[in-house]
Protein backbone atom coordinates (compact mmCIF):
# COMPACT_ATOMS: atom_id res chain seq x y z
CA UNK A 1 0.00 0.00 0.00
CA UNK A 2 3.33 2.27 0.93
CA UNK A 3 4.61 1.45 -2.64
CA UNK A 4 1.33 2.28 -4.35
CA UNK A 5 0.93 6.18 -2.54
CA UNK A 6 4.81 6.15 -3.35
CA UNK A 7 3.99 5.56 -6.59
CA UNK A 8 1.00 8.33 -7.10
CA UNK A 9 2.92 11.00 -5.82
CA UNK A 10 5.78 10.60 -7.70
CA UNK A 11 4.08 10.08 -10.88
CA UNK A 12 1.72 13.41 -10.08
CA UNK A 13 5.26 15.45 -8.94
CA UNK A 14 6.87 14.23 -12.64
CA UNK A 15 3.37 15.61 -14.52
CA UNK A 16 3.39 18.93 -12.35
CA UNK A 17 7.37 19.06 -13.22
CA UNK A 18 6.88 18.59 -16.79
CA UNK A 19 3.74 21.02 -16.49
CA UNK A 20 5.58 23.78 -15.19
CA UNK A 21 8.61 22.54 -17.32
CA UNK A 22 5.89 23.39 -20.78
CA UNK A 23 4.56 26.70 -19.30
CA UNK A 24 8.15 27.90 -18.40
CA UNK A 25 9.21 26.94 -22.10
CA UNK A 26 6.19 29.14 -23.73
CA UNK A 27 6.64 32.08 -21.74
CA UNK A 28 10.56 32.27 -22.75
CA UNK A 29 8.64 32.40 -26.36
CA UNK A 30 6.47 34.40 -25.34
CA UNK A 31 8.64 37.04 -23.55
CA UNK A 32 11.36 37.19 -26.74
CA UNK A 33 8.47 37.93 -28.96
CA UNK A 34 7.60 40.87 -26.89
CA UNK A 35 10.64 41.99 -26.63
CA UNK A 36 11.17 42.47 -30.26
CA UNK A 37 7.61 43.79 -30.66
CA UNK A 38 8.05 46.47 -27.76
CA UNK A 39 11.64 47.62 -29.59
CA UNK A 40 9.79 48.61 -32.29
CA UNK A 41 8.71 52.19 -33.01
CA UNK A 42 6.52 51.08 -35.86
CA UNK A 43 5.31 47.88 -38.13
CA UNK A 44 3.80 47.02 -40.96
CA UNK A 45 1.25 44.04 -41.59
CA UNK A 46 -0.50 42.22 -43.88
CA UNK A 47 -3.10 39.78 -43.76
CA UNK A 48 -5.71 37.07 -44.64
CA UNK A 49 -8.36 35.95 -42.62
CA UNK A 50 -11.45 33.38 -41.98
CA UNK A 51 -14.68 33.40 -40.00
CA UNK A 52 -16.53 30.59 -39.14
CA UNK A 53 -19.08 29.56 -37.39
CA UNK A 54 -21.20 26.51 -37.98
CA UNK A 55 -24.41 27.37 -36.26
CA UNK A 56 -24.90 30.24 -38.18
CA UNK A 57 -23.76 29.05 -41.56
CA UNK A 58 -21.44 31.38 -41.35
CA UNK A 59 -17.71 30.84 -43.04
CA UNK A 60 -16.37 34.02 -44.82
CA UNK A 61 -12.84 35.25 -46.01
CA UNK A 62 -10.69 38.50 -46.34
CA UNK A 63 -7.57 40.12 -46.01
CA UNK A 64 -6.46 43.65 -44.53
CA UNK A 65 -3.81 45.25 -43.63
CA UNK A 66 -2.14 47.23 -40.61
CA UNK A 67 0.15 50.12 -40.07
CA UNK A 68 1.00 50.38 -36.28
CA UNK A 69 3.14 53.44 -34.80
CA UNK A 70 3.80 53.79 -31.17
CA UNK A 71 -0.02 53.99 -29.66
CA UNK A 72 -1.73 54.61 -32.97
CA UNK A 73 -2.36 52.64 -35.77
CA UNK A 74 -4.81 52.25 -38.86
CA UNK A 75 -6.46 48.81 -40.28
CA UNK A 76 -8.57 47.61 -42.98
CA UNK A 77 -10.55 44.67 -42.89
CA UNK A 78 -12.60 43.47 -45.91
CA UNK A 79 -14.16 47.22 -47.02
CA UNK A 80 -13.69 48.63 -43.61
CA UNK A 81 -11.24 50.57 -41.72
CA UNK A 82 -10.36 51.46 -37.80
CA UNK A 83 -8.23 54.08 -37.42
CA UNK A 84 -6.61 55.07 -34.20
CA UNK A 85 -4.75 58.63 -33.15
CA UNK A 86 -3.54 57.27 -29.43
CA UNK A 87 -6.74 59.17 -28.33
CA UNK A 88 -9.74 58.44 -30.50
CA UNK A 89 -10.75 55.48 -33.13
CA UNK A 90 -12.93 55.97 -35.51
CA UNK A 91 -14.80 52.57 -37.38
CA UNK A 92 -15.78 52.75 -40.90
CA UNK A 93 -18.33 50.38 -41.85
CA UNK A 94 -18.20 50.84 -45.51
CA UNK A 95 -21.57 49.25 -46.30
CA UNK A 96 -23.79 51.65 -44.15
CA UNK A 97 -21.88 54.51 -44.63
CA UNK A 98 -21.04 55.18 -40.81
CA UNK A 99 -18.14 55.98 -38.96
CA UNK A 100 -18.43 55.09 -35.45
CA UNK A 101 -15.94 57.50 -33.20
CA UNK A 102 -14.86 57.13 -29.67
CA UNK A 103 -12.21 57.55 -26.97
CA UNK A 104 -9.42 54.75 -27.32
CA UNK A 105 -8.96 52.49 -25.18
CA UNK A 106 -6.13 49.35 -24.68
CA UNK A 107 -9.73 47.30 -23.20
CA UNK A 108 -11.67 47.48 -26.15
CA UNK A 109 -13.48 44.76 -27.72
CA UNK A 110 -12.17 44.52 -31.28
CA UNK A 111 -9.10 42.63 -32.80
CA UNK A 112 -6.59 45.75 -34.11
CA UNK A 113 -3.27 45.44 -35.61
CA UNK A 114 -1.49 46.27 -32.03
CA UNK A 115 -3.56 44.06 -30.32
CA UNK A 116 -3.41 41.04 -32.14
CA UNK A 117 0.34 41.20 -32.64
CA UNK A 118 0.63 41.61 -28.50
CA UNK A 119 -2.59 39.45 -27.49
CA UNK A 120 -0.75 37.43 -25.12
CA UNK A 121 0.24 40.01 -23.13
CA UNK A 122 -3.33 40.84 -21.25
CA UNK A 123 -5.36 38.35 -19.47
CA UNK A 124 -4.32 35.19 -20.47
CA UNK A 125 -2.33 31.65 -19.16
CA UNK A 126 -0.22 29.68 -21.62
CA UNK A 127 0.72 26.41 -22.38
CA UNK A 128 3.66 25.03 -24.73
CA UNK A 129 1.53 22.33 -27.45
CA UNK A 130 4.33 21.24 -29.97
CA UNK A 131 6.77 22.45 -32.94
CA UNK A 132 5.14 22.27 -36.04
CA UNK A 133 5.12 23.58 -39.94
CA UNK A 134 3.49 26.37 -41.15
CA UNK A 135 3.73 26.62 -44.95
CA UNK A 136 7.44 24.74 -44.51
CA UNK A 137 8.11 27.24 -41.65
CA UNK A 138 9.03 26.08 -38.21
CA UNK A 139 6.73 27.40 -35.72
CA UNK A 140 6.12 26.91 -31.85
CA UNK A 141 2.48 26.45 -31.20
CA UNK A 142 1.05 28.28 -27.98
CA UNK A 143 -2.53 27.68 -26.56
CA UNK A 144 -3.79 30.71 -24.89
CA UNK A 145 -6.57 30.40 -22.09
CA UNK A 146 -8.14 33.40 -20.23
CA UNK A 147 -7.35 33.96 -16.53
CA UNK A 148 -10.98 34.60 -16.15
CA UNK A 149 -13.23 33.06 -18.36
CA UNK A 150 -16.24 34.15 -17.26
CA UNK A 151 -15.69 37.98 -18.40
CA UNK A 152 -13.42 36.56 -21.25
CA UNK A 153 -14.76 37.07 -25.10
CA UNK A 154 -12.34 33.98 -25.97
CA UNK A 155 -12.42 30.39 -24.27
CA UNK A 156 -8.98 29.60 -26.50
CA UNK A 157 -6.19 31.25 -28.79
CA UNK A 158 -3.85 29.40 -30.44
CA UNK A 159 -1.03 31.08 -31.62
CA UNK A 160 1.84 29.85 -34.21
CA UNK A 161 5.28 31.63 -33.49
CA UNK A 162 8.22 31.47 -36.14
CA UNK A 163 11.34 30.19 -34.94
CA UNK A 164 13.86 31.48 -36.90
CA UNK A 165 12.03 35.39 -37.63
CA UNK A 166 10.74 35.25 -34.09
CA UNK A 167 7.70 36.34 -35.49
CA UNK A 168 3.43 35.81 -34.85
CA UNK A 169 2.61 33.77 -37.69
CA UNK A 170 -1.02 32.86 -36.88
CA UNK A 171 -3.56 32.87 -34.90
CA UNK A 172 -6.84 31.28 -34.43
CA UNK A 173 -9.27 32.09 -31.78
CA UNK A 174 -11.85 30.25 -30.85
CA UNK A 175 -15.19 32.58 -29.05
CA UNK A 176 -17.47 31.64 -26.80
CA UNK A 177 -20.43 31.95 -29.18
CA UNK A 178 -19.24 29.33 -30.99
CA UNK A 179 -17.22 31.16 -33.90
CA UNK A 180 -13.71 30.48 -34.97
CA UNK A 181 -11.43 33.36 -36.06
CA UNK A 182 -8.68 32.82 -38.18
CA UNK A 183 -5.76 35.44 -39.00
CA UNK A 184 -2.82 34.10 -40.83
CA UNK A 185 0.24 37.08 -41.22
CA UNK A 186 1.10 36.74 -45.44
CA UNK A 187 3.65 40.34 -44.48
CA UNK A 188 5.29 41.76 -41.61
CA UNK A 189 7.63 45.05 -42.11
CA UNK A 190 9.63 45.96 -39.14
CA UNK A 191 10.01 50.42 -38.70
CA UNK A 192 8.67 51.45 -41.74
CA UNK A 193 8.46 55.47 -42.13
CA UNK A 194 4.74 56.01 -41.71
CA UNK A 195 3.72 59.71 -41.66
CA UNK A 196 0.97 61.00 -38.79
CA UNK A 197 -1.53 62.08 -41.42
CA UNK A 198 -1.93 57.99 -41.34
CA UNK A 199 -3.55 57.92 -38.63
CA UNK A 200 -6.14 61.37 -38.91
CA UNK A 201 -9.38 60.82 -39.34
CA UNK A 202 -10.55 62.97 -42.27
CA UNK A 203 -14.63 63.26 -42.69
CA UNK A 204 -13.66 64.94 -46.44
CA UNK A 205 -12.23 61.59 -47.38
CA UNK A 206 -15.46 59.94 -46.19
CA UNK A 207 -18.24 61.72 -48.30
CA UNK A 208 -21.59 60.77 -47.13
CA UNK A 209 -21.06 58.99 -43.96
CA UNK A 210 -22.65 59.53 -40.99
CA UNK A 211 -20.26 59.94 -38.08
CA UNK A 212 -21.58 58.32 -34.69
CA UNK A 213 -20.23 59.10 -31.11
CA UNK A 214 -20.16 56.75 -29.13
Amino acid sequence: MKIILLITVLFFSISQLHCQTELTKSQKILNKLSKKMKSLKSFYIEYSANIKNEELKQNDDFSGKGWVKNNKYYATYADNAIICNGLKTWTIIAKDKEVYESDNSDDEDGINPKKLMTIWETGFKNKYIKEDKLSGESVDVIDLYPKNPKTADYNTIVIYISKSKNELKKAVMKSNDGSIMTYSVTKFTSNPEIKDTKFAFDKKNYPGYKVIKN
